[in-house]
Order: structure tokens, then C-alpha cells, then sequence
């Protein structure tokens, strides 16, 4: 341990203590301890399964997935090469197109009504964030039900008012917009609730003063409320974007990536290709794919959406 003298302000003298090597070691040491746990259950559920990823997509497999011959970047080269993964591609594209903007503004949407100071509001935040107990298994298989083409509810209606059926899961032109329509609702509690949070933290006495000065309601919205909430809308934008690349669940109860292939997101292909079809090679590869376009998007949205967020 060195010390290190000096004079202070007032003239009299100091001492700083400043920690040696064995010191710094010792400490350094200790926080790696402290991160061990961390460091373990990364490399084992997220390092390790991502660089088996990419190593996996340069070698063709054997049906217990382990590399059997190398190849290089031929798997990458099928993949442009094929209609059904360009299309996936595309699909995936649309779904996110679909899901994410009309997710974000019905959130907000509803986060602004429940942030107004009203009696029995709180019945209605929990109704709006209800949807974040419920299982997407279990809101999959209602909503199968809502889409049946001859029982569901949607048609139903559509009868009373003698507009045709429409085939929600079975048409290529509805799928993705009716799973797309089911997504929506399954991400908009978490949204909703993460947007309020942001209301409820902005200072009252912004909308106070803006209200002696004479602002309406969408003046305030527009100058105050929006950009004192751009930093959880930042938040929220980069969490649906992600999550929106990554679905699975519903397309696997919904429609199983069909009908024909419409609704095949990349993430589904890559589940068939690898456990269905047994090529983990090509598979892996899609993986790296879609790894590089949420990094790609990811990436985009901090460049150019961070610019526009306004921390307090």
C-alpha cells in the first residue's frame, strides 16, 4: 500500500492511500469470484451454443447433429440460392412490418387512457395488462378457436353483417396478418405496462404549467409527453423488434408455417430444418442469419433512434 501526500485547499497536509499490486490483485480476483456464477451460465446457455452455431453452419451434419463433412460457405450460398428461405425471409419482414408499429401505438394508446386520473382506473391497467399472465401457448389455442373458419367468433360476426367468410388460418392472403393480429395482443400487456410506467414518472408540473399557458391536449402530447417518454419508447422499439424476429410459438400452434409457406418465419424454418428435416448445418446457418439481421436492426435503431430520445 503506497500513500501519497499533498496539500489541501486550506494548507494543511493530506494523505491518499492508494492500493498496491497485491492490492489490486486481490480485488480483482474477488470480483471475478463475485462474476463466476454469471461467467458460467453464459458460456454454457448462450457462448458456447452460439459459436457451436456458427461452426455447425460451415459443415454438413449427420442426423445427430454433429459435423460430418466441410462445406464452407455452401450453406450460405443454398440459402440464397432457395425460394423457400428467401421467402421466409420476406415473411419474417412483414411480420415484423405488422406487428411492431401497430403493437407500439395501441400500447401507447391505451397507456395514455390509463394514465388519466379517473375512478376505477385501476380496474381497467389491470385488464390492459392482463395479457402478460397468460401463456402463449394458452393464447394460441384460444385464438385457434377465435380463427376457426366455421365456429369462430370472427366469422361469426362477419355473418351477422353477411360479409363472406373469411379462411383466417387457411388463406395465404390472411395468415400472417391473423397471426400477426393474435401477436399483437399477446405483446401489448408488457408494452402497455412499461409505457405506463414511463407516464407515470414524467413530472406533474410540466402538464401544469403548460396548461396555465394554455397548451391543449395534443400540444402537451406532442411537446411534452412524447418526448419526456422517448426514452421508454426507445426501450420498448428495440424489446418488440427483437422479439418480433424471434416469434415461434403462435406460428407453431397457429398454422405450423403454413399455408403454403406464408407464414414459414425464419425461426420456425429453422426449427423444421433442424429437427424435422434433420439438416442442422443449413439450419445453423439460417441462424447466423437471423443473429446478423436483429444485430443489423438493433444496431440501426440506436444509430438513428437514439438521436431523437430525450433523457431527463
Amino acid at each position: 500500500m503506497s500513500t501519497v501526500h499533498g496539500r489541501t485547499s486550506d494548507g494543511l497536509f493530506a494523505s491518499e492511500h492508494k492500493p498496491g499490486v497485491w492490492e489490486r490483485s486481490r480485488r480483482a480476483r474477488t470480483a471475478i469470484l463475485y462474476l463466476l456464477p454469471s461467467i458460467i451460465l453464459f458460456s454454457v446457455f448462450i457462448f458456447y451454443p452460439m459459436f457451436r452455431t456458427i461452426y455447425l453452419s460451415f459443415f454438413l451434419t449427420n442426423q445427430a447433429g454433429e459435423a460430418a463433412v466441410f462445406v464452407g460457405l455452401d450453406n450460405y450460398k443454398y440459402l440464397l440460392e432457395s425460394s423457400a428461405f428467401l421467402n421466409s425471409a420476406k415473411a419474417t419482414l412483414l411480420f415484423v412490418l405488422y406487428t411492431v408499429p401497430a403493437g407500439i401505438l395501441i400500447s401507447l394508446f391505451l397507456a395514455l387512457l390509463a394514465n388519466e386520473k379517473l375512478r376505477g382506473i385501476g380496474f381497467f391497467r389491470t385488464i390492459y395488462s392482463s395479457t402478460m399472465g397468460v401463456s402463449v401457448a394458452a393464447s394460441s389455442v384460444v385464438w385457434l378457436f377465435m380463427f376457426h373458419p366455421s365456429i369462430g367468433m370472427f366469422n361469426r360476426f362477419l355473418a351477422i353483417f353477411d360479409f363472406p367468410q373469411i379462411q383466417w388460418l387457411l388463406d395465404p392472403q390472411w395468415a400472417l396478418i391473423s397471426v400477426a393480429i393474435s401477436t399483437i395482443w399477446m405483446n401489448t400487456g408488457f408494452s402497455f405496462l412499461i409505457l405506463l410506467g414511463g407516464l407515470q414518472n414524467i413530472d406533474e408540473h410540466l402538464y401544469e404549467s403548460a396548461r396555465i399557458d394554455g397548451a391543449g391536449y395534443f400540444y402537451r402530447l406532442r411537446r411534452i409527453t412524447i418526448p419526456m417518454l422517448s426514452p421508454t419508447l426507445f426501450f420498448i422499439i428495440t424489446i418488440s423488434l427483437i422479439n418480433a424476429f424471434q416469434t415461434f410459438g403462435q406460428i407453431d400452434i397457429l398454422t405450423k408455417g403454413g399455408p403454403a409457406q406464408s407464414t414459414n418465419l425464419i425461426v420456425y424454418s429453422i426449427y423444421r430444418e433442424a429437427f424435422v428435416n434433420y439438416q442442422f448445418g443449413t439450419a445453423s446457418a439460417q441462424a447466423v442469419f437471423l443473429f446478423l439481421c436483429i444485430l443489423v436492426a438493433t444496431i440501426l435503431q440506436f444509430r438513428l433512434g437514439e438521436r431523437r430520445v430525450h433523457y431527463q
